[in-house]
């Protein structure tokens, strides 16, 4: 008790020494609770962000693993690159069944499962695409991508090679359950008044189609349209209309690169099940056709793509899902990824890079707040040297000396401490959401950057509907509709479309974990601060000090 007197009455004896320490700590103090509140604030955010997600994944042949094997193999080891080899891995390259998708599916780490299906046809003299095409530019675009259609790859995509989406007009897209119709749920796409969606898992021949489409067309709900077979004209079906659909996603854009039916307008729904008997038909009907400039042949059937889609409860599903199809049967060929966890890593980069240099910022201020500290005891004990003397001189042990020093110095530090931790509370938020903006507008300029550098400022993403690259391991098909991934974009989309789904604010930062660690950093300054006072008096003889003091 004496001791912690002792050590009260000295720091207001030298009042002004302890209130450079205090100022020196209390800098310390905010700085080092800014740093550690700005980490907590992404702990928080990954945390909070990642609780609340969706996650999806889907299933999809690794290319790039393909690739891999086959340049590891003795051709890629210095006999060249073996094309043959490239083709027959390519041939071999395939989409699951959907008996597949529906086997993984039953992994008990799925929360759900939802597909669709789909493929292209052609409208009759009385069914028009919508598009802004003249027939020259139409005739023009589709000999230029003659070739490009065909193998499975592509939605629709047959053995023989025919250009589905080069000589399309309408994407028929079917689903497979009202969840599977992500656009609709989130609220981006939804049915006109006067109309409604077609049943769930219905096998009635009903659609829905655009109010574009609908308008370009002179169509209304109760008319029926008629699709022609891309192959085969004479092959037709017949669609009734149940409903009209607006959906953001029209606006979005509208390409004739791939031809007509990728604008969005020419999207037409319908149930999944009612799309495979109509692809069950046109199977039953097939001929041989056999091209007339290449020879190849092929089938007339209309063939289509299946997306499929499984949803977890948690990340720790995900991962188990990785192993469970492993084990019912899935190839090393395929690949199981997840756009949601894509884009979610994405959007963290602003607030990791923020974090990491929180981080640094943390131990900088620490090292050269604990050597100005211990260059200050370092003057307080030999200012304090005969005190020493005449203490240890009465009987008082030099432990309890230094115990005294400490006592000094953990008031003081802890004082500024704690008043450092509520200015950086108070502080935190707007300081953490301000250097984030910053961070945020970092990672924007280097985007900007980038497109001009390729010189084609806001469309960096190669030109493909939806920043899909359709050809790439685990992107969604560039003709599938734009909420087959669960309503998100593309993984390949978020990494190249700038900073609009970075985590941008933060609304808590200072909690229950910083205020602890705060203590923590307190105790850790009064340790290092008082060894130079420890290592000084016990270094210290008494008599010496009392014998040699002028």
């Amino acid at each position: 008790m004496y001791i912690i007197k002792n050590a009260v009455r000295c720091i207001s004896r030298s009042k002004g020494r302890n209130i450079l320490i205090g100022i020196i700590v209390l800098v310390i103090s905010v700085s080092a609770c800014l740093g550690l509140s700005i980490r907590q604030a992404a702990e928080s955010a990954k945390e909070n962000t990642l609780a609340e997600l969706n996650i999806t994944a889907t299933i999809s042949y690794d290319r790039s693993s393909m690739m891999n094997d086959m340049m590891g193999g003795e051709k890629g080891q210095g006999g060249g690159f073996d094309r043959d080899q490239f083709k027959d891995m390519m041939g071999n390259a395939s989409s699951l069944t959907l008996e597949e998708y529906q086997t993984y599916a039953d992994a008990e780490s799925v929360q759900d499962f939802y597909y669709t299906l789909t493929t292209a046809f052609n409208g009759n003299d009385d069914l028009e695409p919508v598009t802004d095409e003249t027939e020259d530019e139409e005739s023009e675009s589709n000999s230029n991508l003659g070739g490009f259609g065909g193998g499975k790859g592509f939605p629709g995509g047959d053995r023989g090679g025919k250009g589905m989406l080069s000589s399309s007009d309408f994407s028929v897209i079917g689903y497979s359950s009202d969840s599977s119709m992500t656009a609709f749920i989130d609220g981006t796409a939804s049915v006109l008044e006067g109309g409604t969606m077609f049943e769930e898992g219905t096998t009635e021949k009903e659609c829905v189609i655009s109010e574009e489409l609908a308008i370009f067309n002179e169509l209304s709900v109760g008319d029926t349209i008629i699709l022609t077979n891309p192959s085969v004209e004479t092959e037709t079906y017949e669609l009734k209309i149940v409903g009209l659909y607006t959906s953001s996603a029209n606006n979005d854009f509208s390409m004739s690169m791939f031809g007509k039916s990728q604008d969005p307008a020419n999207q037409i729904y319908m149930s999944a099940a009612s799309l495979q008997t109509i692809l069950d038909a046109s199977d039953e009907v097939s001929t041989t056709i056999t091209d007339e400039n290449t020879g190849r042949e092929s089938d007339s059937a209309v063939t289509g793509s299946i997306a499929a889609a499984y949803v977890f409860a948690n990340t720790d599903k995900y991962y188990a899902f990785e192993e469970e199809v492993r084990t019912l049967g899935l190839d090393d060929s395929y690949a199981v990824s997840s756009p949601d966890l894509a884009a979610f890593e994405n959007s963290l980069t602003p607030l990791n890079t923020l974090s990491t240099m929180a981080g640094w910022f943390l131990v900088v201020i620490l090292i050269i707040g604990a050597i100005i500290l211990i260059v200050l005891n370092i003057f307080n004990v030999r200012e304090r040297k005969y005190e020493v003397g005449v203490l240890t001189a009465m009987g008082m042990k030099k432990w309890k000396v230094a115990t005294q020093f400490m006592c000094e110095i953990l008031v003081v530090t802890m004082i500024a401490v704690i008043i450092g931790a509520g200015i950086g509370a108070v502080s935190s938020v707007p300081v953490t959401n301000a250097l984030l903006a910053g961070q945020v507008e970092s990672q924007n300029s280097q985007q900007t950057q980038m497109e001009e550098n390729f010189g084609r400022p806001g469309d960096f993403g190669g030109g493909f509907p939806n920043g899909n690259i359709g050809s790439m391991p685990g992107a969604t098909p560039s003709d599938a509709p734009d909420d087959m991934d669960g309503g998100r974009k593309n993984p390949f989309e978020n990494m190249l479309s700038g900073a609009e789904n970075y985590i941008t604010e933060v609304n808590s930062a200072m909690n229950l974990t910083v205020v602890f660690q705060m203590l923590g950093v307190g105790l850790l300054l009064t340790l290092v601060a008082s060894m130079a006072s420890v290592t000084f008096i016990m270094r210290y003889d008494p008599l010496k000090i009392l014998a040699n003091r002028d």
